[in-house]
């Protein structure tokens, strides 16, 4: 179980690693997996509109 969770911490923030090396210009592969993982932040972001809009939500009535 602890390798799972130290793999996905890997891929994650060798993820981050990639899009900010990307947005410098990298090599074709470093670019490719930058938009993977750009491509699933998305996916993710759409897959849960509850909690993203829930909490723009509790913002905008406290007002």
């Amino acid at each position: 179980m602890t390798v799972l969770i130290l793999s996905g911490v890997l891929v994650l923030v060798g993820g981050c690693v990639c899009v900010v090396r990307a947005a410098r210009g990298g090599p074709r592969w470093v670019r490719a997996v930058a938009t993977a993982t750009l491509a699933v932040a998305e996916l993710l972001r759409v897959a849960d509109p509850l909690r993203s809009s829930s909490s723009g939500r509790s913002d905008a009535q406290g007002d």
